[in-house]
């Protein structure tokens, strides 16, 4: 019997997460979804899946903490012997005074956005291997590159996400692809008001905002028709970061 296409997602709950999910789903694969938090929203996702003839399991951990990680790794491996996809979506992002950042806040940072992905990597690698083609996405930001005020550690975290794509896509070549989508401003925080949006738009040449599905469509085509492509970072802003 031919097994069926496999994804892990993480943070998987709501925003970016979920729309890769859905998509991925829609694509065929089935799926592991990990969440922290959003865990009603995944569960609701998952029946969503499930009704289109999906495999879903859910996990639950705590990205910050290691020993969550190296359970929630063991626990994938267990329910999916095989990944042919694995997307790092799970991130802290924190508008703090580079004066006023603990050192709580800052391991905090490095633990969720650039160490679980590492690690996590790491442990999934037998599956990985198991994999047809696989392929290993990170959700990075222009930020990585191109910091702004007040998100030092958040930034330090991106650029750190963006050489683990190119470390490990020469590390793990040929059989594994590792790649990055970089997202412009695909969804506002929910605490900017309507002069801060417009002066980000202005930014952007494109005059807008994108959506999820911008995201999540890129994944999807990294993984299903795009089997030469590696070590590459792809912003998906709407020509956000071709200008200073």
């Amino acid at each position: 019997m031919r097994r069926m296409a496999t994804a892990f997602i993480t943070g998987a709950g709501i925003r970016i997460g979920s729309a890769v999910a859905r998509a991925l789903g829609r694509s065929g694969y089935d799926l592991a979804l990990h969440a922290n938090r959003s865990l009603e929203p995944l569960e609701a996702l998952a029946d969503e899946l499930r009704g289109l003839g999906r495999r879903v399991t859910l996990h639950a951990a705590d990205l910050s903490r290691p020993e969550a990680v190296d359970s929630l790794a063991a626990q994938v491996r267990e329910a999916w012997p095989a990944l042919d996809v694995v997307v790092h979506n799970a991130g802290l992002f924190e508008r703090t005074d580079f004066a006023a950042i603990s050192r709580d806040q800052y391991r905090t940072m490095m633990a969720v956005n650039l160490d679980a992905p590492f690690f996590l990597t790491q442990a999934l690698l037998p599956a990985l291997r198991a994999g047809k083609d696989p392929l290993v996405v990170h959700l990075t930001d222009v930020g990585g590159e191109r910091p702004v005020s007040h998100y030092a550690h958040y930034s330090v975290s991106k650029a750190g996400l963006i050489m683990l794509t190119r470390a490990l896509a020469v590390e793990l070549a040929p059989h594994i692809r590792v790649n990055a989508v970089s997202p412009g401003t695909v969804a506002f925080p929910e605490d900017f008001d309507a002069e801060a949006r417009d002066a980000v738009l202005r930014r952007i040449p494109m005059g807008r905002e994108g959506n999820v599905e911008d995201i999540a469509r890129t994944v999807v085509f990294l993984a299903r028709e795009a089997p030469y492509i590696t070590g590459q970072v792809i912003a998906v802003d709407g020509g956000r970061s071709a200008q200073l």
